[in-house]
């Protein structure tokens, strides 16, 4: 796991956390205060995105297993950052009830229990999208650690491959010396049988050749 993307997604998961909290409230608000908390959430999400865009890049740079666990991930991050995006479009075009802004000013309490019904269903909407959000990103975790156990199972299994292979061709270089010491062997022999033979062929030569002058000299008389 890159230390990099863990560093990008942990600032991701806060930015999200608090965009989605300050759109909860900006539906609480009107006037100036709305449209400088929708323009602080604009700007969030351009953070938002940068630090994406850094993500995909750092994932791509990885090795493949851990490239395309990290890519699930991002493409998760994705989806909740269009959501936001969808969130504030909403925002931004909605016009909060005359009576209901009335009603909130008057009470001088924007983030209190006195929020209309549509306002709670949209928090608790936001709440169960964070939820959700958590619950993908720990099981994208959970793939991750699954996917660092088996690379670290395939590294293992190569590395006693490897031993094997160093311990076949040591076996392999014992082969050998043997062979040539064996060769060695076999060629001392032969040159002694060779050396033999002539050994042995002389004399006979001399045998005949001694026994032809004892034929002769016996014969002469």
């Amino acid at each position: 796991m890159s230390e990099v993307f863990e560093r990008y997604e942990r600032q991701y998961c806060e930015l999200s956390s608090n965009l989605s909290k300050k759109c909860t409230s900006a539906t609480l608000l009107d006037g100036e205060r709305k449209k400088q908390k929708i323009s602080e959430i604009k700007t969030g999400i351009d953070d938002a995105e940068s630090l994406i865009r850094k993500m995909d890049l750092e994932a791509r740079s990885l090795q493949p297993n851990v490239k395309a666990v990290l890519l699930v991930k991002l493409r998760e991050y994705k989806s909740d950052l269009n959501n936001l995006k969808s969130e504030i479009k909403r925002i931004a075009s909605s016009n909060l009830n005359q009576a209901a802004r009335d009603e909130l000013l008057e009470a001088g309490m924007a983030d209190t229990l006195t929020v209309s019904a549509d306002q709670r269903a949209r928090l608790l909407m936001s709440t169960e999208r964070l939820d959700k959000s958590s619950d993908r990103i720990r099981e994208s975790r959970k793939t991750m650690l699954e996917t660092e156990d088996l690379g670290v199972s395939i590294l293992q299994d190569l590395h006693q491959q490897r031993q094997s292979l160093l311990h076949a061709d040591n076996t392999l270089h014992g082969v050998d010396d043997n062979t040539s010491r064996s060769k060695k062997i076999v060629t001392n022999m032969s040159r002694r049988m060779s050396r033999n033979k002539w050994i042995i062929g002389a004399i006979i030569t001399v045998l005949v050749l001694a026994i032809a002058l004892i034929l002769y000299f016996k014969l002469s008389k």
